[in-house]
């Protein structure tokens, strides 16, 4: 798989930090919100480039030690609706209140940290965004590591649905469909511009889809670090368990190239 496609790949697995920003700005949810598009690689600039960075050595080995119970997930909601919910809203999709002043975008969180590694979600919490052009704050100093895990396992609980968002900020909550219909639209697109068949857009929608539920299910298979490596880690596991073929990887990958040299997909 080649770089550029990975890249891109990664866009739909975005995941910021926490965002300290202006509580009076205010960003309006007409159909698919602007986080969605970011999460299918097609939002503002700035995505792919935070999850194509490798995770520094001296986080790459790092997995959560804080179980995520009652008392985790009460501590890091807390700390969530202080610190994160300003941008990233109550419901963790990226549509807090500042959210509409960011570029790049807040992330998903609710969304994406499903299938981020600990060791990624945590050197992002811990070092902010700077290296990214990002408005994400550093939290390492100011957050012990303890708090910083809660936070990792409340996020996860907000997507898992094992939480229910508070109606502090504002935003909405995480909807699994709504990736998958901005993605089946731009897939449509793509046919009616003859980038691509009709059958070449079936195929794609099933790998993507093979890819999300892997990285969602099964995450603890992957490898540690580099995202890079989580993704073609993931392929090779579906690819080794008959789950997909190896025609319907090489497939996807030209489809996704030719998505991406288009402009349908950033």
């Amino acid at each position: 798989m080649n770089r550029k496609m990975i890249a891109s790949l990664l866009a739909l697995l975005l995941l910021v930090g926490c965002a300290v920003g202006n509580n009076d700005a205010s960003t309006e949810n007409d159909g698919m919100n602007e986080s969605a598009m970011g999460a299918m690689g097609m939002g503002r600039d700035g995505m792919g480039a935070r999850h194509h960075a490798t995770v520094p050595e001296a986080y790459v080995s790092l997995s959560n030690p804080i179980a995520p119970d009652e008392e985790s997930l009460a501590r890091g909601g807390a700390l969530y609706a202080e610190n994160c919910a300003s941008c990233h809203g109550d419901g963790g999709m990226g549509d807090g209140p500042a959210a509409a002043a960011l570029d790049p975008a807040a992330a998903p969180v609710a969304h994406t940290s499903q299938m981020m590694s600990d060791s990624y979600l945590f050197w992002r919490i811990s070092e902010g965004g700077a290296q990214f052009d990002s408005a994400m704050p550093a939290w390492g100093e100011s957050l012990d590591e303890q708090a910083r895990w809660d936070l990792i396992n409340y996020m996860r609980a907000l997507g898992r649905g094992e939480v229910a968002p508070s109606s502090d900020l504002g935003g909405s909550a995480y909807e699994p469909g709504m990736e998958q219909a901005a993605r089946q639209a731009m897939v449509e697109q793509a046919v009616a511009q003859a980038l691509i068949s009709a059958e070449e857009g079936e195929s794609f929608l099933t790998v993507h889809s093979a890819i999300d539920d892997f990285m969602t299910s099964r995450a603890d298979q992957l490898p540690a670090g580099s995202h890079d490596d989580q993704i073609a880690a993931a392929l090779a596991t579906l690819v080794e368990t008959g789950a997909l073929t190896q025609a319907q990887v090489d497939g996807f990958n030209d489809i996704h190239d030719r998505l991406l040299n288009s402009g349908l997909m950033q």
